[in-house]
């Protein structure tokens, strides 16, 4: 999906991992097999689990996409992203994606966990506009409450994810 980045929205959340293990100690496979967010926010498929081998740049994963966020009596709508990058740092792990055409958001999220000194987090890291005249129209009343909804939801279950490790 063509965009221009300077022209997208910057979004910066994160979340405080309360553990005593350095990120070398952490088992992050499920960052990296896309179990960010839950199921009855969105299903996904991976290509990289299709072809029982792990992450590649240039690996596409469709997303569906409950609204409202339940499986059962929802809209179930179905988007893709491409990977554009993995990081795999001393002290930052995660991976990056952008949005492909006839997604509802134009932009790249990158999903990355960070170790500073003692301190660990999780960062989500949004550069996006509306992809659509519909998202545009209803952005603000609709699309951004939803999204920042999710936003909060993923980084409360990665935690999850990470302390219960």
């Amino acid at each position: 999906m063509y965009y221009e980045k300077p022209s997208l929205t910057e979004k910066l959340t994160t979340i405080e991992i309360n553990t005593a293990k350095k990120l070398n100690q952490l088992n992050l496979n499920f960052l990296f097999d896309y179990k960010i967010f839950p199921d009855y926010i969105m299903t996904f498929k991976c290509q990289w689990t299709d072809e029982n081998r792990r992450m590649r740049i240039g690996d596409t994963i469709a997303q569906q996409v409950y609204i409202p966020p339940t499986k059962v009596f929802s809209q179930k709508i179905i988007f893709g992203v491409r990977v554009n990058e993995i990081i795999d740092l001393p002290d930052k792990k995660g991976f990056s994606y952008e949005t492909l055409e006839g997604h509802v958001e134009k932009g790249i999220s990158t999903f990355t966990v960070e170790q500073f000194d003692n301190k660990l987090i999780f960062k989500i890291h949004t550069y996006s506009k509306p992809g659509n005249i519909l998202t545009r129209l209803v952005g603000s009343i609709f699309s951004v409450p939803y999204q920042t909804f999710c936003t909060k939801t993923a980084l409360k279950n990665v935690k999850r994810q990470l302390e219960n490790q």
